[in-house]
């Protein structure tokens, strides 16, 4: 099977999340707060593909060309992302992908230009690149690349995660991934070779219903999956609207997507476990979120991602 034909990839997945730690058998890499995306470049074009291998280039046109960028067939592992006041914006390039109208789509590139960045090489000219270490991977994937200004690799250092958090951390940026030197590479697999460390902490949730209270505000109940099914993760009421849920399109149940519907939840509007959105808390070592903050949904992931 020629995977480049093919199509479908699903990338490898970070498998943890700690606390930052200096090691020389991994590299650094700053983490963007954009769309993980599997790019297919040839001599015929560009096709960008996210984790759902839902077609996005006809969002981002201005990335029409990168396969000029490369040289000879190849797919590589990246991040589409959008810069905002010199810091990648996950809303701004959510915003965009949810756009279907040409003529706004080619004025928000106009406005904020659409960038990817190559993590990782997957294969090159028909060759399956996946069992070779990363570091190999990585010299590739220079030796593959003419950057401009809509596409580049990511950067990395070989020592001193802790100083790269801290720099992270003082740029207000989202925090640093971890890879192990000698990781291969495992299509649709969340291995521990990767690790994340996060200024704040961000969980994927599944929307499972809401609550009106009182002034107006809407509180969700988010749900994520566990070994049973579907588990209730609490809420979270800042920075919510039920705007937001009409934009994405949502469908009512009459009962809790649970096992049971959770103490406090019997006056809830239920919904069908269909969306997912990210929420933003302190950090915590509890199974709860501490202050928590609504930061989008996104389309880019399936509810059972969210565990």
């Amino acid at each position: 099977m020629d995977i480049f034909a093919e199509k479908g990839i699903r990338p490898m997945l970070i498998g943890q999340q700690r606390e930052a730690f200096d090691s020389e058998q991994y590299i650094y890499e700053i983490k963007l707060d954009g769309i993980r995306c599997i790019a297919y470049l040839d001599s015929a074009g560009t096709d960008l593909r996210n984790k759902r291998d839902r077609k996005l280039i006809s969002h981002v046109p201005e990335l029409a060309d990168i396969h000029r960028q490369i040289t000879g067939t190849c797919i590589l592992d990246g991040e589409l992302f959008i810069l905002k006041n010199g810091k990648t914006d996950f809303y701004e390039i959510q915003k965009r992908v949810m756009m279907t109208d040409s003529f706004k789509i080619r004025l928000a590139g106009a406005r904020y230009p659409a960038s990817f960045v190559a993590y990782d090489i997957l294969y090159r000219n028909g060759e399956l690149l996946t069992d070779i270490p990363l570091m190999k991977r990585k010299e590739l994937l220079a030796a593959s690349f003419c950057e401009n200004e809509r596409i580049s690799v990511s950067r990395y250092v070989e020592s001193g995660g802790k100083r790269l958090f801290q720099l992270a951390k003082e740029q207000g940026l989202e925090g640093i991934v971890a890879k192990k030197k000698d990781s291969r590479y495992y299509f649709d697999k969340r291995t521990r070779d990767w690790i994340k460390s996060k200024v704040l902490d961000t969980e994927d949730c599944v929307i499972c219903g809401y609550l009106q209270k009182e002034n107006n505000r809407t509180s969700l109940i988010l749900g994520q999956y566990g070994e049973n099914g579907l588990v209730c993760r609490g809420h979270v009421t800042l920075g919510v609207s039920l705007r937001a849920l009409r934009e994405h399109g949502y469908t009512k149940r009459d009962s809790a997507p649970f096992s049971e519907v959770p103490k406090g939840n019997e006056g809830a509007v239920w919904l069908e476990p269909e969306l997912v959105c990210i929420v933003e808390s302190m950090p915590t070592d509890k199974d709860s979120f501490r202050q928590p903050v609504f930061r989008g949904i996104r389309d880019d992931k399936e509810p059972q991602e969210c565990y």
